[in-house]
């Protein structure tokens, strides 16, 4: 099987040699080894419905705790379900320089939220970014933030189910008996939602940022050659 603990309290993966993950601790993507397995003789006496396991990162030595839930109990295995649990998140980043100050806090709470895994908090958080995006911005950047979440779902390829949630999430309201009502999220898809909202606040924020602090810098160094290329007009005797 691709994942089980036998009798003798050996891990058997049939991944093992490629299983990597991004450290929380060094940011690395990197080989994890597999360093405290529970006891087979303790899991089959409780039989939980999820096993413990603590990997050591081979970047930097950091133990990493994942959790698996169990498929199956046999008289000489455990199996276990590929999907796993980490209880430790590397914290996702995002450029919030050239963000307004109101949005950057509820941008920093919302990747709290993202990097605990709260999903359904974060899908929370999305939306009042984007409800203060949309004051700031006013109702015409309402309409091209719309029009950018048409084009990332052109570029992503994302399909109509996924696209809707998006939608609703962030274009959505508060409003009691609102047909946009927050959908519940996976993880999955919080991951789409959080790269989108990346790609949303950069195209508004971010990239017009840079691109007038870049024009900025131009004009400061064409008034500066301008200045030292000046030729004095001599005196007339």
């Amino acid at each position: 099987m691709p994942i089980h603990i036998d009798a003798a309290g050996t891990l058997h993966h049939d991944q093992a040699h490629n299983f990597a993950l991004t450290c929380p601790y060094c940011e690395v993507l990197s080989h994890v080894t597999p360093v405290s397995v529970p006891q087979f003789s303790q899991l089959l006496t409780f039989k939980p419905s999820h096993v413990g396991i603590v990997y050591r990162c081979d970047a930097c030595n950091a133990p990493l705790f994942l959790k698996f839930p169990v498929k199956m109990y046999g008289s000489t295995r455990v199996e276990l379900s590929p999907s796993f649990q980490e209880l430790e998140r590397p914290r996702e980043k995002f450029e919030l320089t050239h963000l307004p100050d109101d949005i950057d806090k509820l941008c920093r709470e919302t990747l709290e939220c993202f990097s605990a895994g709260c999903y359904n908090a974060f899908a929370s958080m999305c939306r009042r970014v984007a409800q203060a995006t949309f004051t700031d911005l006013g109702e015409h950047g309402k309409l091209r933030m719309f029009d950018q979440l048409n084009d990332s779902r052109e570029m992503a390829e994302l399909d109509q189910e996924t696209f809707n949630v998006l939608r609703k999430v962030l274009f959505g309201n508060d409003s009691p008996g609102s047909r946009a009502s927050m959908p519940a999220l996976d993880a999955t898809t919080a991951g789409v939602l959080l790269e989108v909202l990346k790609d949303l606040l950069y195209q508004s924020y971010v990239r017009r940022g840079r691109l007038q602090q870049a024009m900025m810098t131009r004009r400061r160094y064409v008034g500066d050659d301008a200045a030292t290329n000046v030729t004095p007009i001599s005196k007339k005797n």
